[in-house]
């Protein structure tokens, strides 16, 4: 049941999403779009939340209060995934005493990873994560850029089998290692592969993402804006005119409407500190998403 304080802090979420997108015709209060893990049928909003370099900061009051906030919109605005990791420095230990502090932990699905090398190190990572997180079940673990990932993946599923993770994955984030990975996915059961995506970065759509499609595995898209990159592209340019159409009042928004239009694509995790920009992402799994003519349009612009 929804306590006082937590219907309160929702409709400010609302309220900040409104007053920061009043022209939309895709009001905040619409549902964030969700989409079905293949190996359960679960629901997955489409946006979640990356924590590399962002959430790496001291576990002191100053630098968690825009974290704080972050994980306040990201929560209200109906989303939970959160990505992080042991080897995003304090990341994963932020991620759980803001859960902690804000009393979210059981809205949020906890995406981490195994990111050593060697059985007993992989396991010794686990078990801090569990610890850091505050959680006696984690919703994902993935093998990290494929380090060690047969051992790995031996122990996830027995973790799975027990009953301590629900789901197991593996991740990289460069064009170079989509082969590797589709690899592992012909010779491993995982239920999750993250890697990187965007509308200047398509080497995904060649063989990632149709075999995902096909054979009924999610996917969780990094890199989404390539660190900040593609910004630079359109810092001067107007939005199309067919943005509207979509309910995009950004070019962030766009960006990760592309994305999403692609229908292998089952959650995005750009990263954040930004509030604004956690409530701007989350425009983004509102409203319409571009068809294909509208998704050329939008390739040209950052070509």
């Amino acid at each position: 049941m929804q306590t006082r304080r937590q219907f309160l802090q929702h409709m400010a979420t609302l309220a900040a999403m409104a007053s920061l997108y009043p022209a939309t015709g895709w009001g905040a209060e619409q549902d964030l779009l969700q989409r079905p893990i293949p190996s359960t049928g679960e629901q997955l909003p489409v946006i979640g939340l990356g924590t590399s370099r962002t959430f790496n900061v001291p576990l002191t009051d100053e630098p968690l209060q825009p974290l704080l906030q972050v994980m306040r919109h990201f929560t209200e605005g109906g989303a939970s995934l959160i990505d992080t990791s042991p080897s995003y420095g304090n990341a994963e230990r932020v991620t759980g005493e803001l859960a902690r502090r804000l009393e979210v932990g059981e809205q949020i699905f906890y995406a981490t990873k195994i990111s050593t090398m060697g059985q007993a190190a992989g396991q010794k990572q686990v078990e801090t994560s569990f610890e850091v997180l505050g959680t006696d079940q984690i919703d994902l673990i993935q093998v990290h850029n494929l380090q060690d990932t047969a051992n790995h993946l031996a122990y996830l599923r027995e973790l799975k089998q027990e009953g301590r993770i629900r789901y197991v994955g593996v991740t990289h984030y460069l064009d170079s290692a989509h082969g590797a990975l589709l690899e592992v996915l012909k010779e491993e059961p995982v239920d999750f592969v993250q890697f990187n995506y965007s509308v200047a970065s398509r080497n995904a759509e060649k063989q990632l993402l149709p075999y995902c499609r096909d054979n009924g595995i999610a996917t969780l898209i990094n890199r989404p804006f390539l660190r900040g990159e593609l910004f630079d592209k359109v810092r001067d340019e107007p939005l199309p005119g067919f943005a509207e159409e979509l309910g995009a009042t950004s070019w962030a928004q766009l960006m990760l409407k592309f994305i999403l239009a692609e229908p292998a694509v089952t959650a995005i995790i750009p990263a954040t500190s930004n509030p604004r920009y956690m409530l701007d992402n989350l425009m983004a799994g509102r409203g319409p998403l571009p068809d294909a003519a509208q998704r050329e349009q939008i390739d040209r612009m950052f070509r």
